[in-house]
């Protein structure tokens, strides 16, 4: 039996791999029925994080993130209207053609918050005959039914040999009285019993054939079949959002004990949610921002765009396990946040290395792996590298100097621990901007035209420059080498 991890906290002390010098990681993707929202990008963005550390520790790591096309249905997991189906009909497409829209656009948002792509991405609707026979071994084993050519998980008979509700703390009474009394129930021999295949309804347009009926997978089947089937009957890390833990994961742990007769998943990891005004984000709470909205600014809790760089850091500023509740005030402040950053690592390339260092730099390298060993504390990481920030500025003021062999560590460690470990993009324009090199030029331009007006003693136009300039929000401030600016 493999051991449950809810996280990994002291993750050089916890995290053993299964095979050594590999690791092999699943994590669920999403239902592409509609736009990608923040709720989604915070999965995304967590298991980038694990992913790129992973690689920078020297795993080789083969991750998995599905793509789920069929069987997730609405109101529960067994009951309702496939969301795919229903998108596809509402809008008179093929359901494939839904997917592969919602799948594209996914895929550029992903891009645009430099989430990595995976090893594998598999769909669920390209893998019906995995599923179909993962499903007879669970009935060959004896843990499940058919009833009115659906098939059923039977909780209570696979509780009596496995511990049914390790994951989420939760035993079989608590589940009985949680349970929603839905269409359908009659054909279970308990409400709690969950399907792992559905017979199709005549109207129903996404349905293939099985031994069992013209049907579909249950939504929780897709997720060990394509997980075992890609890493393995064990593997290492099994990783999604915290509402999925039950029933989704729960159901992923009894499907794999009842057909495989063990636990295939070493470490479960799970983010926690975004909240808006303390109530989860999401499409069922029809609460939520799409990651396009947050990129435009069109929506009416938003200040202003913000770019995707804005949004990862935002994400990034909070420990993947602590909720973080939205506000367009609170992704001004990471906005601001990240401008530091990124005015320091400009700096940072800028500095010219003096005999000796008189500032503050030692330590920063074991500062921020100490925090990434520690379940990945993100927060901490940020937080030693603004520290930083003050060595950078004291020098490039000329109150300070730093070493040849300081200023290359300097760089490395943050590009190392910003860029390659935490994903921030601080050199190029932000991707939600198409115009934002050109502003930046047009301004460098306009100061460049200043510059050559004071050399040549027009103050007249020098003056004029700086003063509409400033009027317009913009700080400038003439250096030995030319000039800088803010807003």
């Amino acid at each position: 039996m493999l051991e449950i991890y809810n996280s990994l906290t002291r993750f050089k002390e916890t995290f053993k791999p299964l095979h050594e010098g590999h690791v092999g990681m699943y994590v669920c993707g999403p239902t592409v029925y509609g736009d990608a929202h923040l709720g989604h990008a915070r999965p995304a963005i967590t298991f980038d994080l694990l992913f790129r550390y992973l690689q920078y520790l020297g795993y080789k790591v083969r991750y998995v993130r599905n793509i789920t096309d069929v069987g997730h249905l609405e109101h529960d997991a067994d009951e309702g209207e496939d969301k795919i189906a229903k998108k596809a009909r509402l809008e008179q497409l093929e359901p494939m053609e839904v997917v592969q829209f919602y799948t594209n656009r996914y895929h550029r948002d992903m891009a645009a918050l430099n989430v990595l792509p995976p090893s594998i991405e598999p769909h669920a609707s390209g893998h019906i005959i995995e599923q179909i026979a993962f499903v007879q071994k669970i009935l060959d084993k004896g843990y499940a039914y058919v009833s009115n050519g659906s098939v059923y998980m039977d909780v209570e008979k696979y509780a009596k040999d496995y511990p049914y509700g390790k994951l989420s703390g939760r035993n079989l009474n608590d589940i009985v009285t949680e349970t929603r009394e839905l269409d359908g129930q009659e054909e279970k021999k308990h409400s709690y019993d969950f399907a792992l295949w559905k017979k199709a309804a005549p109207e129903h347009i996404m349905h293939w054939p099985s031994p069992w009926s013209e049907g579909f997978p249950g939504w929780h089947m897709e997720c060990s079949t394509m997980g075992t089937k890609y890493l393995g009957e064990q593997f290492d890390i099994h990783g999604g959002g915290l509402d999925l833990i039950f029933p989704h994961h729960e159901a992923e742990i009894a499907q794999s004990c009842a057909a495989l007769g063990h636990e295939s998943v070493h470490y479960w990891m799970h983010n926690n949610m975004i909240t808006i005004a303390g109530k989860k984000m999401g499409k069922s709470y029809n609460n939520f921002i799409t990651l396009e909205q947050f990129f435009t600014g069109n929506h009416p809790l938003l200040s202003k765009p913000f770019g995707p760089m804005v949004i990862r850091f935002f994400i990034l500023q909070a420990h993947y396990r602590s909720t973080v509740d939205f506000s367009s005030e609170a992704l001004e402040a990471a906005e601001k946040g990240l401008q530091r950053m990124q005015e320091a690592y400009a700096r940072l390339q800028k500095l010219q290395a003096g005999k000796e260092t008189t500032v503050e730099v030692a330590g920063l390298r074991q500062r921020c792996q100490e925090a990434m060993d520690d379940d990945l504390n993100t927060p901490f990481v940020i937080a030693a590298l603004f520290d930083s920030t003050r060595a950078i500025n004291t020098v490039w003021d000329g109150k300070g100097s730093i070493s040849e062999a300081d200023l290359k560590e300097l760089r490395d460690i943050w590009k190392t621990y910003a860029i390659d470990i935490l994903g921030l993009r601080l050199e190029a324009e932000d991707g939600a901007n198409a115009n934002a090199k050109a502003f930046s030029g047009a301004i460098d331009l306009l100061l460049g035209i200043r510059l050559q007006a004071k050399q040549n003693k027009d103050w007249a136009t020098s003056d004029k420059i700086r003063n509409e300039l400033t009027a317009l929000g913009f700080q400038i401030k003439d250096t030995k080498d030319g000039f800088e600016w803010s807003i």
